[in-house]
């Protein structure tokens, strides 16, 4: 796998949470994702484009108004697997978070996101 194409499939999934309008939502995710995507996160394991659009939305919906998602770091790419970090803002100075997501491409699209949310504790 082309860590080009990969950075492609991942800023085309990112920029999905800032789309304009939520029919934009579904093309970009078709760009970036396999029909047959698996989703594991906050609201546990789901499958298919339509359960990511669903997720995407619902962030995209958030109590504290519309915010904004941003890959903050490179996208490390050993073979077909890929880490990137990234950060949710919304407006006025609410609420932040931040995560890593791990993501698996095939011919560079993305058919599994693992998604970790917050800091992990320190050890001991």
């Amino acid at each position: 796998m082309h860590a080009d194409a990969a950075q492609s499939a991942i800023d085309t999934f990112v920029s999905a949470f800032n789309a304009s309008d939520d029919a934009y939502v579904t093309s970009l995710l078709s760009q970036a994702l396999t029909s047959d995507v698996v989703l594991w996160g906050p609201p546990g394991r789901s499958e298919g484009i339509e359960a990511v659009e669903r997720f995407v939305r619902d962030i995209r919906r958030h109590p504290a108004g519309p915010g904004t998602m941003v890959r903050c770091s490179g996208v490390d790419m050993p073979d077909e697997w890929a880490r990137y970090r990234w950060v949710f803002t919304t407006p006025g100075g609410g609420p932040r978070l931040a995560g890593t997501d791990v993501v698996h491409l095939r011919q560079g699209l993305i058919d599994q996101v693992i998604i970790f949310a917050g800091d992990l504790e320190p050890a001991g």
